[in-house]
């Protein structure tokens, strides 16, 4: 593998040209076909398995016709204090908004509230519901501008308008302001780190272009493997955060190679060698993580997951060959000034990682203990995580969502903002008709159900829809276990009718998604958690450092969920994260947090503890060998970490609650992960186990593939350099 990798380093670093056009064209020939890419179908939000997903494709089946994916609005109008929506100016000016609203080409219908029994027992308030015929993303200009123009002269008769729906939401953003000051932070890192322009810039590039390629891809391929732009969320992110890192360790190698003497090929093909192998393990620990995904049984999960690992695996192969090919460019740019001017030898001292290490070795069951009982306290909170999709709830109250969802609580009751759709299957009743009115009947007569609308038949007269509005609010316990209820009582509520019903609608959807989602965590750790062990066990011929590498992980893991539901779940100094609503955690946010933290833990596992075995292996004693790790990699690997916590913060400064939680998520766990696990609780428990870290019976390491990740069949070539070292180094690379 390092000779492999030697050879390819030094290949890419003589022939950079071309390695540069081939990159080029990939990434024209990506983009070119991105372009001429045809729109996925859109199947996101399909969930296999779950009851509600069953009852979405039952309507599908028995009501043709109906567009579950068009756009919607919800158009809440408020009375002024002491006046009521049906006073006669007041729903002049409510008529002739929804007259305006329903006069739109690429509107199916509003609803009339005085009508439609949309006006509130005290008469302040009253809704409309808009429906469109084509999805939120194809809404024109001027159908969007319409409701804007409805919506404005309503307000201007004195009412009070608020709206919500996918009609009225925009996309989320990012994190705006914040985002890009953490990417302005992560080159400041870089540059502080390697003093040097060039060197801080050149993982940033590559890291970019490796994205791009990545997004290109995605949206060639969209049409043919239903991928849409969701779909490339975590390999944007993902792509990003080991693009960097990956380059910055190469390019650390590259600089302690030309420290030790040799020339700038040279140099390149031993980062390559040796640094380029971490990477390549690194790497693949990822793609098992990603691909892992498709455990969860969620076919968007499974497509998100594939395609970040291809975004890993595009950013191993720019680190093996296009950076060390931009070295050959800029050999000397990425070098410290003062190696630049010739003033000094380029050198990493490392002084400060290994004085840690040193210190470390001095009091390592101390620090272990430290550091194991700090983050499982962190983790406390973790044992009451409660899963969700916050919805308009979690919003910020200067979005017009949120004011809207507030409105029609408070006028309505917390209940009506998550209605439950029940579709009873009455096909193979007697009677379809009294079957649907018997199953209502009784599902009102629940505890926690306060209304149940009127039935809504097909065609055929055999499947019908009826609403039920809960007591509770969307997101509350209670509702959760209204769903659970009335599913348990099913066959109480079928008795004698011969139909069946199914529970679907949003606030169920929610809970069958939390509650896929929580099922398959467990599963998902372990079958991710072991085969990284054994795939550390190759790279590291050991068994007990990747089942160190293993706790370590779940550690910092637990530690940063809990600390997600401290803050937004608990609501611990939420107001200087300004999260206004604290409530359930996104659901998918555990699943996320596991697999972009298990990468770049991994990255740093990697790129540390194989500078210690690599020590180890060339002849140092064990407590040698840490400081040897510490002393080259410490640097790099917090500058690594500080570039990913800035980044992640960026998105903390969004408005959107989830994302939020997702770029405070991810950041804690970063910091409690290289910080904490990799710079205490890793050197700890090595100085605590000695030799015996490095220990694999016999007949496991006969069974067990041997791959160079220290560069040992290097040793020639890393060696100081000597005249007929610098002869043979003349001769051609084999291509």
């Amino acid at each position: 593998m390092a000779t492999f990798l030697y050879r390819l380093g030094r290949m890419s670093f003589g022939r950079r040209r071309y390695v540069a056009l081939l990159w080029v064209a990939v990434l024209a020939a990506v983009g070119f076909a991105a372009v001429s890419a045809t729109d996925a179908v859109d199947d996101s939000s399909s969930m296999p398995g779950t009851e509600s997903q069953q009852a979405f494709d039952l309507i599908d089946e028995r009501f043709p016709g109906t567009d579950a994916d068009g756009a919607g609005a919800q158009i809440v109008f408020v009375a002024p204090d002491g006046q009521t929506v049906t006073a006669t100016e007041n729903r002049r000016a409510i008529e002739r908004a929804v007259a305006e609203l329903a006069d739109d080409s690429q509107v199916v219908g509003a609803v009339n509230p005085f009508q439609a029994d949309a006006v509130s027992k005290d008469g302040s308030t009253a809704y409309t519901s808009v429906t469109y015929k084509v999805k939120a993303d194809d809404l024109t200009e001027a159908g969007k501008q319409n409701l804007q123009n409805a919506i404005g002269e309503a307000e201007d008769a004195g009412l009070t308008v608020e709206a919500r729906g996918t009609a009225v939401s925009g996309s989320v953003e990012a994190g705006g302001v914040g985002e890009a000051a953490g990417v302005l932070v992560a080159a400041l890192v870089l540059l502080i780190t390697f003093g040097s322009l060039a060197a801080a810039g050149l993982p940033l590039l590559t890291a970019v272009l490796g994205v791009g390629i990545s997004m290109c891809v995605i949206t060639a391929l969209s049409s043919a493997f239903g991928l849409n732009a969701s779909t490339g969320t975590l390999a944007n992110m993902l792509g990003l955060a080991v693009g960097i890192d990956y380059a910055v360790f190469v390019i650390s190698r590259y600089r302690d190679e030309r420290a030790e003497g040799h020339d700038p090929e040279k140099a390149a093909g031993l980062a390559v060698g040796t640094a380029g192998s971490a990477v390549v393990f690194a790497g693949l620990t990822v793609v098992i993580a990603l691909a892992g995904l498709s455990v969860v049984g969620v076919p968007m999960l499974t497509r998100m997951g594939l395609a970040a690992a291809g975004a890993v695996l595009l950013s191993v192969l720019i680190a093996l060959t296009l950076v060390p090919a931009f070295l050959g460019f800029w050999p000397d740019a990425v070098l410290g000034r003062r190696a630049r001017k010739g003033k000094k030898k380029p050198r990493s001292t490392g002084r400060f990682g290994a004085a840690w290490a040193r210190f470390v070795l001095r009091r390592p069951l101390p620090v272990l203990v430290l550091s194991v009982i700090g983050l499982g306290v962190l983790a406390v909170p973790a044992a009451d995580l409660q899963l969700g999709m916050p919805g308009d709830e979690a919003k910020s109250t200067s979005t017009t969502e949120r004011r809207a969802f507030d409105d029609l609580a408070q006028a309505f009751g917390p209940g009506f903002n998550g209605p439950l759709t029940i579709v009873v299957d009455a096909q193979h009743s007697d009677d379809p008709k009294a079957a649907v009115t018997e199953i209502s009947k009784r599902i009102g007569d629940t505890d926690g159900v306060v209304a149940v609308s009127p039935a809504r038949l097909n065609d055929a007269g055999n499947t019908a829809i009826l609403s039920a509005t809960p007591t509770t609010s969307p997101t509350s316990e209670q509702t959760k276990n209204l769903v659970t209820t009335i599913r348990d009582d099913r066959g109480d509520i079928e008795a004698g009718t011969g139909a069946t019903f199914e529970v679907t609608g949003t606030t169920a959807v929610n809970i069958d998604v939390a509650q896929k989602m929580s099922d398959a965590l467990i599963p998902y750790l372990i079958i991710v958690v072991g085969l990284a062990i054994l795939l550390l066990m190759v790279v590291f011929r050991s068994i007990l450092v990747p089942l160190k590498a293993a706790v370590g992980f779940l550690l910092s893991v637990l530690a940063s969920l809990g600390a997600v539901v401290a803050v937004f779940q608990w609501g611990w100094a939420a107001g200087l994260l300004g999260v206004e609503q604290t409530g359930p955690i996104m659901s998918m946010m555990p699943i996320f947090l596991v697999g972009i933290v298990f990468g770049l833990a991994m990255d740093y596992q990697v790129f540390l503890v194989s500078r210690m075995r690599e020590a180890y292996v060339h002849g140092e004693r064990a407590d040698e060998a840490i400081v040897s790790g510490f002393r080259h990699s410490s640097r790099v690997v917090a500058a690594a970490a500080l570039i990913m916590m800035a980044v992640f913060s960026g998105f903390i400064t969004a408005g959107e609650s989830m994302v939020k939680t997702i770029g405070f998520g991810l950041a804690i766990a970063v910091l409690f992960d290289a910080l904490v696990v990799r710079m205490a609780f890793v050197p700890a428990v090595l100085a605590l186990l000695g030799g015996r870290a490095w220990w694999l019976p016999r007949r496991l390491s006969r069974l067990l593939p041997h791959v160079d990740i220290e560069g040992e069949a290097l040793g020639g070539r890393a060696a100081a350099p000597t005249a007929e070292a610098e002869e043979a180094d003349r001769a051609p690379v084999p291509v």
